[in-house]
């Protein structure tokens, strides 16, 4: 009745959200104390599909695993209807195992003589149809799309005639489930006259011989999950791929290398359009590569791509058919006096993503964490400090390849919270509303909130996930940061995702799936 008051309750200003506390949720693939990791087992993709009830991690041995949320199936009814009888749900997202298949294998080019690593560099869901998932993995070279469908299990139950009928020809539906040898002749006959069914003097009854025994295949109540390849998307890139992106309209995704973006339809393999290429006529005149890519979430004519310069493009499809000029460009000028030998490499930056309504990039360079605002392209909205106190140590990072880790980010669906992983399998989450100060740090690890530092007086905001690299022993010795937290080069959180509705977070650790909710 009274809409001025409701109108002035709205319109009051809202504080920050509180900071989250993090709990424990699951683990898939925990290692026991001085258990030796296998290389091909270490997770090195982690992707939630659209509804957040599957979740997918891929691997460096060319295995993709897929997991499936259980506590909704639990409950009666959706949530919806939960809701309007005032239930209360606070139950956290629970996943278990639902199948795993090789998507890739290692593979040799002849003509460049070069090893093709099976390792998935990316995944990502597509649209569901009729009770079946479908993704897309690519490696280094090859894309493939696959479908993951339940399927009735076909048994042998029956034959289709009295057996007491079968008296001579009995021994011939049995011969092919023996194991007794027997000397075959031209033709499929046997030197035994009885089982000679094919000799010239053998005539054949009117109607047939009632008594040949024949499998009735009937359809079981049992299903099993079969994942099958349906297209594979190859020979397009001369370079490693490091993106793949499905677009808005449900048909069409991206796949992005170091110099070129390819455009490709879902229905189509054998064709794809380059839309981005970035390669100089001379090589010896590149000064940036491509590091990801990504399309819009609901303009389906508009992609970002960032670069190892520190540079972030927007592009419109509707432009041209190769995109050459950008119609946006997002960078952050540098701080006159501050250029140093590693400034060009940790400016490069490894992942961006849009936020879910698509205002939003956040992208991820070594030392920091960006949020921008598409409408704004003079500097990011705001930048957080991943790792600072690594900045003196950058000559050890680089001795040792570190600083070339590359490093994933992910946004909450609220648009609120960002996060990222970084060194002693540390991941962080920080606040991105207006005025908050949130800054969390986690351990990938039963005890998330073991290794929590205090927030600093000013908001240091940071998130980081990096790509696994290759782990070179030497001067990686642990060492102390200012918080008294030690860091371990070796032990990277490469990988996380979060839940696309919830606060959920999946986060890899090596071989281990660690997820924690709030």
């Amino acid at each position: 009745m009274n809409g001025g008051d409701g109108g002035d309750v709205a319109a009051a200003p809202a504080g920050p959200p509180p900071p989250l506390e993090w709990k424990f949720s699951q683990v898939f693939g925990e290692r026991t104390a001085g258990e030796e990791v296998q290389e091909v087992d270490i997770i090195s993709a982690i992707e939630f599909d659209k509804t957040g009830d599957h979740l997918a991690t891929g691997d460096r041995g060319g295995r993709v695993v897929l997991f499936e949320r259980t506590d909704t199936k639990e409950n009666i009814g959706s949530r919806r209807e939960l809701e309007r009888m005032d239930y209360s749900v606070s139950r956290h997202p629970e996943f278990r195992y639902k199948t795993e298949f090789q998507s890739h294998e290692p593979e040799f080019d002849y003509l460049k003589s070069l090893e093709i690593e099976e390792k998935i560099n990316k995944i990502r869901w597509c649209q569901s149809s009729n009770g079946a998932l479908f993704l897309l993995s690519t490696n280094d070279k090859t894309i493939k799309y696959w479908k993951v469908q339940e399927k009735k299990v076909k048994k042998i139950s029956d034959m289709n005639i009295d057996p007491s009928r079968a008296v001579g020809n009995g021994s011939v539906a049995s011969s092919s489930v023996s194991s007794s040898p027997k000397q075959c002749l031209a033709n499929g006959g046997y030197a035994d006259r009885s089982l000679n069914c094919l000799s010239n003097d053998l005539s054949f009854p009117p109607g047939g011989f009632s008594s040949l025994r024949l499998p009735v295949v009937v359809t079981s109540n049992e299903t099993s999950l079969v994942a099958r390849c349906r297209r594979v998307y190859a020979h397009a890139h001369d370079y490693h791929i490091n993106s793949i992106s499905n677009n808005s309209d449900g048909e069409t995704f991206i796949s992005a290398d170091d110099l070129r973006i390819n455009l490709w339809n879902l229905e189509i393999s054998n064709q794809s359009f380059n839309i981005v290429d970035v390669k100089p006529t001379n090589m010896e005149d590149l000064t940036e590569v491509i590091t990801s890519a990504e399309f819009h979430p609901t303009h389906c004519n508009t992609l970002a791509y960032s670069s190892s310069k520190g540079s972030i493009r927007l592009i419109d499809l509707r432009q041209s058919a190769l995109c050459d000029s950008h119609s946006k460009l997002f960078e952050e000028q540098e701080t006159p006096g501050s250029r140093s030998f590693f400034t060009e490499i940790i400016a490069s930056i490894s992942d961006i993503k849009f936020s879910k309504d698509g205002r939003y990039i956040l992208s991820r360079d070594y030392m920091t964490l960006k949020l921008w605002d598409i409408n704004m392209d003079s500097g990011p909205v705001s930048t957080f400090q991943v790792h600072e106190y690594l900045r003196p140590k950058l000559c050890d990072l680089y001795e040792n390849d570190s600083i070339f880790d590359k490093f994933e980010c992910c946004l909450s669906g609220d648009g609120l919270r960002v996060a990222t992983g970084s060194y002693s399998n540390l991941f962080r989450v920080f606040g991105c509303a207006a005025g908050t100060t949130e800054a969390t740090t986690l351990e990938a690890s039963k005890n998330p909130m073991r290794r929590q530092v205090q927030t600093p007086s000013r908001p240091s905001r940071s998130l980081s996930s990096s790509i696994t690299r290759v782990v070179r022993r030497g001067s990686e010795s642990p060492g102390v940061d200012a918080n008294g937290n030690s860091f371990d080069f070796t032990t990277k959180l490469l990988h996380l995702a979060w839940h696309p509705t919830e606060n959920s977070i999946a986060c890899a650790a090596a071989n281990s799936l660690y997820m924690y909710y709030a």
